[in-house]
């Protein structure tokens, strides 16, 4: 038997972006914003004017990472602060804040990533990009 799933679309990827670069914007911050969808491929990337170039990598890195862990990338900064150490040697994982899941009924359908600022500021524009997701789900 075949599975049924949902997918990202250019179009939702596109309003995730949106709106984390909104977040980003109220904040001045200036970030890359990656969205992979759910094999890990690259779907979307924005660059903000003035992001730091080291940012693009990471980004799409975190987005990755969440989505193979099927966890936000602040789960794995918080182990390794709580003496995990071991999660550094582990392929793929980016133990820095700033990377989620995206979810559509109860399915991971692909993740955001999000660098240029702290960890915790790239954690809160990701979380504006999820919400976002949230947000076309219940039809707002």
């Amino acid at each position: 038997m075949l599975a049924d799933k949902k997918a990202l679309t250019l179009a939702v990827a596109k309003r995730i972006a949106a709106a984390a670069e909104q977040e980003a914007k109220k904040n001045n911050w200036n970030m890359f914003i990656a969205i992979v969808d759910d094999g890990g491929n690259l779907m979307y990337l924005e660059r903000m004017d003035d992001s730091q170039l080291a940012s693009q990598e990471v980004s799409v890195q975190k987005a990755r990472s969440a989505l193979l862990f099927k966890r936000p990338t602040k789960a794995l900064e918080d182990a390794v602060t709580g003496g995990r150490m071991v999660i550094l040697a582990l392929a793929n994982a980016v133990p820095v804040e700033g990377g989620l899941p995206l979810v559509a009924f109860g399915q991971i359908v692909g993740a955001i990533g999000i660098s240029g600022a702290t960890s915790p500021q790239d954690g809160i524009v990701a979380k504006a990009g999820a919400d976002e997701l949230d947000k076309i789900l219940s039809g707002k």
